[in-house]
């Protein structure tokens, strides 16, 4: 069985990461969406808020699972027995910081391979950052995330009362 991990700390999960999840499980036997557990980062949402939100949108893929990991990528994939690791490349910018991780990878475990996939064009500015920071503001993110993130989104940064 092709087993491929798609790590990140999907905070939250939008849409461009569905679509990689989406051709990943057609290329690959099993996907594991790995959240990264990640403190370094000041997350939005807890690990178990991650996992719950990929989860919810991800559960009519049969082979695709949610999981959440701490510490090296490369023991956590030997552990699951990943033979690859799906990275998202939307622009140039993310070309130089992904391919130093994945040579540091392929150091750590030779026999773990790193694939590049770009998302779809409708998709290669989208980052959680950016929608957080649009949520945050008041903007509207429902074309950017699925609906029951949009919900969480909106839950998690309502203004509070004085």
């Amino acid at each position: 069985m092709r087993t491929v991990i798609y790590p990140g700390s999907f905070d939250p999960f939008t849409n461009g990461h569905l679509d990689l999840v989406e051709r990943a499980a057609k290329l690959f036997d099993r996907v594991i969406v790995a959240v990264a557990d990640n403190d370094t980062k000041r997350p939005l949402f807890t690990v178990a808020e991650r996992r719950r939100m990929a989860a919810r949108v991800l559960k009519p893929l049969a082979n695709v699972e949610v999981d959440a990991f701490a510490g090296l990528l490369v023991d956590y994939a030997q552990r699951r027995g990943a033979c690859a690791v799906i990275r998202g490349l939307r622009a140039v910018s993310d070309f130089e910081f992904e391919f130093q991780m994945a040579l540091m990878n392929r150091k750590l475990n030779q026999r773990l391979e790193t694939i590049f996939m770009m998302p779809k064009g409708a998709y290669t500015f989208l980052s959680s950052k950016l929608v957080k920071e649009v949520a945050r503001l008041g903007g509207e993110v429902s074309p950017f995330v699925p609906a029951h993130v949009e919900k969480a989104l909106k839950a998690k940064l309502k203004p509070r009362r004085r």
